[in-house]
């Protein structure tokens, strides 16, 4: 350790031993590289293999028992009053027993007229302040609490949000559904403006998508779906049994799902129990839509990734599994693939490849990111029925869409907000309205 060299010995000898610690160096990238690569592609062709499934049209369950159950149709709004009132219209309009359900109105922290509006429309309306718990969930189990104490007698709740409308035969599916057996259901979430902007169609292209390869391929294969924020339906028996509605992150829908999961519980799917959602159409407001749900997911991953990967390890279910898959498949997927972007370019600064190779790798991943989505929602659409000629310039634009988004999990990454904001809904859209563009582009794409 005393030695001190002044300069390289004519053989070399220090120079080979730093060439050697540089072809370490690259090794072990190259090690981090491939791993890596084979944890993205495992994953991902786990997620195609079940995708397929959705392809499959299985036998209806049959019916346990012929009942006309009741309904609690709940509505959690914050000053809604431009909207509320078509909601309860569409569900005034059932074509369903009258008598067999009810329409509860939580106008929470209100300061406008949702109330009295909800109320001239013939909604039940509760009204709450609590400026410190916003969230819906707080509003939601505020609300069961009173009812489990006052034993209603209902059979199962629906949950909706202010600005939906919904398809007139949407309880009687769901009826069905409840009478099948099943206890937690989602329905089919449709856009009601889906071509009024690329921000509007990208939502319509990733739920729609999201319907056919993740929820309905899922049920259709024994495991679970996911509910999906709104116009879903519990039976009242397990809101008694957890003691109202116990969630406390921004996503109580994917919260309340993995709670289900971790117990055993699969939810039930129905797609043809419509309801139509509006999308923001500002992209500020979808920024900060979007980027409340990422931090509700890394609130249940943070809260539910261990809890899962124990029930997967001790239940040893394909269900658990695939609940932990989903839970780890966001920001986590997120990190790693960024890691392998980074490992690639480390590796070309290290003479480890060449700027083909290079050029090509990164095709690899911006390909699948970014050209497949589009294919792949084309497809969906293209099964389903529904009309491309409408979305072909929201489908060239998807991939911005889709871009944003992985822009707000990088953000979140760092800046995590978990104050919630409102999404304002201003235009005023009637269940007649949805079906009349509805018959009127399917009449455009025949005359094409």
């Amino acid at each position: 350790k005393d030695l001190i060299i002044t300069e390289e010995p004519a053989d070399g000898r220090f120079s080979v031993i730093k060439e050697k610690r540089e072809v370490e160096k690259m090794d072990y990238v190259y090690i981090l590289r491939e791993a890596l690569v084979w944890i993205i592609t495992i994953f991902w062709l786990y997620q195609v293999l079940v995708s397929v499934c959705s392809l499959v049209k299985i036998k209806e369950k049959p019916l346990k028992n012929k009942k006309t159950n009741k309904f609690m149709a709940i509505i959690p709004a914050h000053n809604e009053e431009a909207v509320v009132g078509n909601l309860i219209e569409s569900l005034k309009n059932q074509d369903y027993d009258k008598d067999a359900y009810d329409i509860y109105v939580i106008a929470d922290n209100c300061t406008d007229r949702t109330a009295r509006i909800a109320r001239e429309a013939g909604a039940i309306v509760y009204e709450r302040y609590d400026e410190t718990k916003k969230t819906k969930g707080y509003a939601l189990d505020w609300f069961l609490q009173q009812k489990i104490k006052e034993d209603a007698p209902y059979d199962a709740i629906c949950i909706f949000d202010s600005d939906n409308i919904l398809d007139k035969n949407y309880l009687k599916y769901m009826n069905k559904k409840l009478c099948q057996g099943e206890e937690v259901v989602q329905g089919y979430r449709d856009i009601k403006n889906p071509t009024d902007n690329w921000i509007t169609s990208g939502y319509a292209l990733f739920y729609w998508t999201m319907h056919k390869f993740y929820h309905l391929a899922r049920y259709n294969l024994g495991l679970s779906p996911l509910l999906n924020g709104t116009g879903f339906m519990v039976s009242f028996n397990i809101i008694k049994e957890n003691g109202g509605w116990k969630t406390v992150t921004l996503t109580e829908d994917i919260e309340f799902s993995l709670q289900r999961i971790l117990k055993g519980k699969r939810l039930g799917w129905a797609t043809d129990a419509i309801v139509y959602d509006e999308q923001p159409t500002g992209f500020a407001q979808s920024w900060s839509q979007r980027s409340r749900w990422t931090v509700g997911h890394m609130q249940c991953m943070k809260e539910y990734t261990g809890k899962l990967a124990e029930a997967a390890k001790e239940k040893k279910t394909m269900m658990n599994f695939d609940g932990f898959l989903y839970i780890i498949g966001s920001i986590p997927m997120f990190i790693l693939t960024l890691l392998l972007l980074v490992s690639n370019f480390v590796l070309y600064a290290m003479d480890g490849m060449t700027q083909t190779e290079l050029v090509i790798n990164i095709l690899r991943y911006l390909v699948p990111t970014f050209v497949l989505p589009s294919l792949t929602a084309a497809f969906v659409m293209w099964i389903d029925g529904k009309p491309i000629k409408p979305m072909v310039k929201g489908l060239f634009t998807y991939p911005l869409f889709m871009g944003s988004w992985l822009l707000i999990n990088f953000k979140c990454l760092f800046k995590r907000d978990t104050s919630w904001e409102k999404i304002t809904h201003n235009r005023s859209i009637k269940i007649d309205d949805v079906s009349e563009n509805i018959e009127d582009t399917v009449k455009e794409v025949e005359k094409v």
